[in-house]
């Protein structure tokens, strides 16, 4: 099966984990960052195609999308 948005994630995901950003970092450019902790606390994973995980929020239900990088774990910029 063909995905369309293959080569715009894999470039993503290179751009995102080359230089990994620092949680204050991530902040200041994205707002709230949860860890893998964090993360299950807020929100219920739906499923995920790096660099990108569906959630829905356990707070009020709404679904969206959560970007990660890999090392160190971090999920930012819900939409």
């Amino acid at each position: 099966m063909s995905d369309p948005t293959e080569t715009i994630r894999r470039e993503m995901v290179q751009e995102i984990n080359h230089v990994p950003g620092s949680r204050p970092a991530l902040v200041e450019k994205y707002g709230q960052v949860w860890n893998m902790e964090e993360m299950r606390e807020d929100f219920e994973t739906l499923g995920f195609i790096a660099p990108f995980v569906s959630v829905r929020r356990k707070s009020d239900g709404k679904e969206g999308t959560l970007v990660f990088q890999h090392d160190p774990r971090y999920y930012f910029s819900f939409k």
